[in-house]
């Protein structure tokens, strides 16, 4: 009987499964996930979501289903501000020993 074999994986689960964009793909998708939270709060239906961001009813489908590759981390942002958020970036130096920096999303509530 074959033995299974558990591999600990990173906090990046793109970079888990190779995607050289992984970074990108995890902070797109923890600011959708964010803008999908906020619009279910809220309860509003697509054709408002569309409004409020001024994209088409499909984009929003898009935004809700987590395909992210017609947004850019950017109009991401974006949509968080039309949805009467703050949002701040924060820069710091990376411990020296640790590589090179990342990129982190958190939200406040």
């Amino acid at each position: 009987m074959a033995e299974n074999t558990i591999t600990e994986g990173t906090t990046n689960v793109f970079a888990d499964l190779g995607f050289t964009d992984a970074s990108e793909r995890q902070t797109k998708t923890r600011l959708a996930y964010i803008l999908n939270e906020i619009i279910k709060g809220r309860k509003l239906k697509q054709v408002e979501v569309a409004m409020a961001l001024k994209i088409p009813q499909p984009k929003v489908s898009a935004l809700k289903n987590y395909r992210l590759d017609g947004f850019s981390v950017e109009r991401l942002l974006e949509f968080l501000t039309a949805l009467n958020q703050d949002v701040e970036i924060l820069i710091r130096p990376r411990n020296e020993d640790m590589g090179s920096g990342q990129i982190s999303v958190f939200e406040v509530r």
